[in-house]
């Protein structure tokens, strides 16, 4: 087996914002959630410290000890968590000002991962049962669609490093169900996705390449069934589908509160993966999870009790239980054989979810190690 592609979810909340100053504060970013993290249980690893410090993503500078951390230790390509509502882009200014500035961004590659989940106000979280206000929701209708996918496929697309998969730039989808109610139902949906292909056509490639992000476990509110989102694919012309992390595929009673099992994580992970595979008429690329704890974003004044996202198990795993699921993946590509060898990695910079592959002040570099040695070991 040829070696894998590694691409890492990038979480772009790490710099100043319009919007999220005009929420949550002038100057908010996520960092102000991650410095006021506490420790919610016996033995809980809160607050977590960044290694680099609590940077500007939007810098191109800072973005090149990212990019050169990343390459170095094996990682291929970030996919970017992009933000597009009905009255625009949110969340921009790490990828154009910060990653497409650095001067050798062209060292790897990225691509767009459409987050078109509805924004609520869960910075903090201030109730377990879920109950949180809707800034924005997630489904757009089609005048809102084409406007998102002319500036991508002119803005990102057409960058000599995005993404390309048999000539085709590379765009993932995170809720299925958010598109179709967006754009009206499936026939509309299927429509707008064949005018996407036209335009992107138009462009000199071979048209797009859609991959849907699939769970099993619905943790963000709104999220649909997961059977409904594989039955969908197919139909509406996707090419590919994945996961975004492992948290979406093991029930929360079954791994655990408030200290979840990785390991059994992992392994209802790869179990929900082989269902996936066996249902799905498309490749599946397997999805490998650093850890998690989405503490940081719940109230630190209100218990920590187990409900609702962001109320949910938390884990803390060594490095060798993360280079355990790489070979996991690894060995799931050789089985399944799809017709490009790719792992995605959530996350670069999850932080206030508590999956970073960037070093913090307690495990140092052994997560971006640990792969490197795993992709040597192939």
């Amino acid at each position: 087996m040829n070696r894998p592609q590694i691409l890492c979810y990038y979480f772009p909340n790490w710099h100043v914002d319009e919007r999220t100053s005009a929420y949550f504060g002038t100057g908010w970013t996520e960092w102000d959630l991650l410095k006021a993290a506490t420790p919610r249980f016996p033995g809980h690893r809160q607050p977590r410290e960044p290694a680099l410090g609590y940077f500007d993503e939007a810098d191109p500078q800072v973005f090149q000890t990212q990019i050169d951390l990343a390459v170095s230790h094996g990682v291929d390509g970030f996919l970017f968590d992009y933000y597009w509502y009905d009255d625009g882009p949110f969340l921009q200014r790490a990828l154009d000002e910060g990653f497409l500035k650095a001067e050798s961004r062209s060292s790897m590659t990225f691509a767009l991962m459409w987050a078109n989940h509805a924004l609520t106000d869960i910075f903090p979280s201030r109730s377990a049962d879920g109950t949180a206000t809707v800034l924005k929701d997630g489904a757009i209708d089609r005048p809102a669609f084409e406007a998102m996918a002319r500036h991508i496929t002119d803005r990102y697309f057409t960058e000599p490093n995005y993404l390309t998969v048999d000539g085709r730039p590379w765009f993932s989808v995170y809720e299925i169900g958010s598109l179709v109610a967006g754009l009206g139902g499936v026939d509309a949906t299927m429509d707008a996705l064949e005018w996407f292909d036209a335009h992107v056509r138009s462009r000199g490639f071979e048209g797009v390449h859609l991959d849907g992000i699939v769970s099993s476990v619905n943790e963000l509110p709104g999220s649909t069934d997961w059977e409904q989102s594989l039955t969908a694919l197919p139909t509406l012309g996707f090419r590919s589908a994945t996961a975004y992390v492992w948290i979406h595929h093991a029930p929360a009673d079954a791994i655990g509160f408030p200290a979840a099992d990785w390991d059994h994580t992992r392994r209802l992970a790869f179990e929900s993966f082989e269902r996936i595979t066996g249902y799905l008429d498309l490749p599946f690329y397997p999805n490998v999870t650093v850890g998690w704890d989405s503490s940081p974003r719940t109230d630190q004044d209100v218990p920590f009790v187990e409900g609702a996202y962001p109320w949910i198990p938390t884990s803390d795993p060594e490095p060798e239980q993360f280079a355990q699921g790489l070979r996991d993946a690894l060995d799931f590509l050789r089985r399944h054989r799809p017709p490009h060898s790719i792992v995605t990695v959530n996350a670069w910079n999850e932080w206030t979810e508590g999956s970073a592959l960037l070093p913090d002040t307690v495990r140092g570099m052994r997560y971006l190690e640990a792969l490197r040695d795993v992709l040597a070991e192939d």
